[in-house]
C-alpha cells in the first residue's frame, strides 16, 4: 500500500531486535508483568452481532495462550454504537455520577481520540513500541494515530477500512442489455452520474404511460467522505492542519465540480438516499448501486423486496469511482484502540494485546467476518487471507471475500487518505455529512411535488441546478464550516 499524504514526525523507541524479540518494554527494561499476579484489562467497543463474536472469540483464545503465559486477562464490553461508546468515555472523564471507570483500552475514531488525548487522559504507546515493529505496520496507519503535540503515537491501529461500489448485478444486466452501458463507465464520478441519468430515462419509457416516472440508481454513504476525497482527488486538502490549527479549504471551482455531481444528480432523482444505509435502498430497489464502507459488505441484499414481491440478486464489488483525471485517492477510515493513560504494568499489557490482537492470522480471522482491513502489511494479500481462511478453517461469506479481495489487488496504485485530527473536527465533518444533503432532499421534495402537477423533470429542477443556485449554497457551506470550527 503507498503511503498516506498525511505527515508525521517519526518517534519510537529505538531497541535491539533481540531485546524486542524477548517482548521487554522500553529499551532493555524487563517486563513489568508476572504470570502469577495476572492484570486484567477492560476493552471497550462498538462491535455487535457476528463483529462481537467474532471479537469475543479471538479475547478468549488470547486469555488461554498468550494471555496466561504473560500474565494478562482481557475482558471486552460492547457499549453498543459508536455514539454511544463516545458518550461512556466523556461521562467516565468527566466524572459523571454514575458513570464507569475509564476502560484500559477502547474503540476510538481519530478526532474522539484527540478530544481524549486533550484531556490528558491517553497512554503514549510509542514507549512500547520499536521503530521495527512499527514499521510492520501499513504507514498510513501509524501516522493517523499521531496525534499528539509531539506526534508520539495514541491510536494504536487494530482493523481499517475503505470505501467500494457495490451492485445489484441482476438489475444492472438487464439495463445494460438493454441499452449497452459498461461498468467501465462506473470508475469514475462523471460516469457514475451520466449512467444514473441514462438509467433514469430508461426506467422512465418502460411505462410511457405515466411521465416522470424514472428510478433513482445510486446513493452514498458518509457524503463527509464525498467532500474530503473528492477535493482529495482534485489535489486540494480541505482541512489543511498544522500544529493542531485548521485552515479551511474550498476553493469555489472543485467544490463545484462536487456539487455538480452529487446534488445535481439528487434533486433530480438520478441518485437517492431513502432509509439509513445505501445497503437498504438497495434491498427495496429504490437503488442499484451504491458507495460504501468494505464494512457495509456484509450488508448488502441477497434479495430485493417489494412491496408485494421479492426477487433474488446477484452482486458486483467494484473499486470506488473517482473523478475523471484526479488523483487515485480513498478514503482511510476505521476506529483504532486507544490506551487509558494509568500506570506502566497496566499500559504494556494493553499494549501486548494489540500487538496480539493485529497479528496477520488473527486480524485477518477478524476481517472475514467484520469486513475491516488488517493493518499489517504483510497481510494485506489475497494470498495471506487465503491461507488464513484454510488454516483455521473459516467460513466467509462470498461478498466479504470478494470486497476484501478487490481492494488488495488495486490498493498498491491508491494512496489512503484521512485527514488530521483538530479542535471541533467532529462538528466540521457534520457540516460536510448534512449540509448539502440536507438541502439536496429539502429541493428534491420540491421538485418532486411539482413533477406530480405536471411539470417536465427540466423545467421542475432548472432553478435548483444554476450556477446561481450554487453560489448561494456554497455561501452558505462556508459560513457554516467557519462556524463549526471556532
Amino acid at each position: 500500500m503507498k503511503k498516506s499524504k498525511i505527515v508525521g514526525k517519526k518517534t519510537g523507541v529505538f531497541c535491539f531486535v533481540t531485546v524486542m524479540a524477548l517482548g521487554l518494554a522500553g529499551c532493555g527494561e524487563k517486563s513489568p508483568l508476572d504470570p502469577k499476579d495476572p492484570v486484567s484489562l477492560t476493552v471497550w467497543h462498538y462491535y455487535n452481532g457476528s463483529q462481537q463474536t467474532a471479537f469475543d472469540a479471538l479475547v478468549e483464545e488470547f486469555n488461554d495462550t498468550v494471555g496466561q503465559e504473560k500474565g494478562i486477562y482481557v475482558e471486552g464490553f460492547s457499549q453498543g454504537s459508536v455514539s454511544d461508546l463516545e458518550t461512556a468515555v466523556r461521562d467516565s472523564i468527566e466524572g459523571k455520577v454514575g458513570a464507569d471507570a475509564m476502560p484500559d483500552i477502547f474503540s476510538s475514531y481519530a478526532d474522539t481520540a484527540y478530544e481524549v488525548e486533550q484531556a490528558g487522559a491517553l497512554a503514549d504507546i510509542s514507549v512500547y513500541l520499536s521503530e521495527e515493529e512499527l514499521a510492520q505496520y501499513v504507514d498510513s496507519y501509524i501516522e493517523e494515530g499521531r496525534i499528539a503535540a509531539d506526534s508520539s503515537l495514541r491510536i494504536f491501529p487494530t482493523a481499517k477500512s475503505t470505501e467500494i461500489m457495490m451492485i445489484n448485478k441482476t438489475d444492472w444486466e438487464k439495463f445494460a442489455d438493454a441499452t449497452g452501458a459498461s461498468l467501465d463507465t462506473l470508475a469514475t464520478i462523471e460516469g457514475v452520474n451520466a449512467t444514473a441519468r441514462a438509467y433514469y430515462e430508461w426506467t422512465d419509457s418502460l411505462t410511457p404511460d405515466i411521465p416522470e416516472d424514472g428510478k433513482a440508481f445510486y446513493g452514498r454513504d458518509a457524503l463527509a467522505n464525498y467532500f474530503i476525497i473528492g477535493m482529495q482527488q482534485q489535489g486540494v486538502e480541505i482541512f489543511q492542519v498544522e500544529n493542531g490549527e485548521v485552515t479551511i479549504n474550498v476553493p469555489e471551482e472543485e467544490l463545484y465540480r462536487l456539487w455538480e455531481n452529487y446534488y445535481v444528480p439528487m434533486v433530480k432523482g438520478y441518485f437517492g438516499a431513502y432509509g439509513s444505509f445505501r445497503s437498504d435502498d438497495v434491498k427495496t430497489g429504490d437503488i442499484v448501486a451504491y458507495t460504501g464502507s468494505t464494512s457495509s459488505a456484509m450488508y448488502f441484499p441477497d434479495q430485493v423486496e417489494l412491496e408485494d414481491s421479492s426477487y433474488a440478486i446477484d452482486y458486483i464489488v467494484m473499486m470506488a469511482p473517482v473523478f475523471e483525471a484526479g488523483e487515485r485517492c480513498a478514503v482511510q477510515q476505521g476506529a483504532g484502540m486507544v490506551v487509558s493513560k494509568s500506570d506502566e504494568k497496566h499500559e504494556y499489557a494493553a499494549v501486548e494485546f494489540l500487538k496480539w490482537f493485529t497479528l496477520a492470522e488473527n486480524n485477518l480471522e477478524f476481517g472475514c467476518v467484520s469486513g475491516y482491513l488488517p493493518v499489517l502489511k504483510e497481510a494485506n494479500s489475497t494470498e495471506m487471507l487465503d491461507q488464513v481462511i484454510a488454516s483455521k478453517q473459516l467460513t466467509v461469506a462470498p461478498k466479504t471475500y470478494d470486497c476484501l479481495t478487490t481492494i488488495f489487488q488495486e490498493m498498491d496504485g491508491m494512496t489512503l487518505y484521512t485527514n488530521k485530527s483538530f479542535e471541533n473536527g467532529s462538528s466540521a465533518r457534520k457540516v460536510l455529512e448534512y449540509h448539502l444533503a440536507d438541502k439536496a432532499a429539502q429541493d428534491r421534495a420540491v421538485i418532486t411535488a411539482a413533477l406530480e402537477e405536471g411539470k417536465g423533470l427540466e423545467e421542475a429542477a432548472e432553478p435548483y441546478v444554476t450556477r446561481d443556485a450554487f453560489e448561494e449554497w456554497y455561501l452558505s457551506f462556508c459560513d457554516a464550516l467557519n462556524e463549526a470550527v471556532k
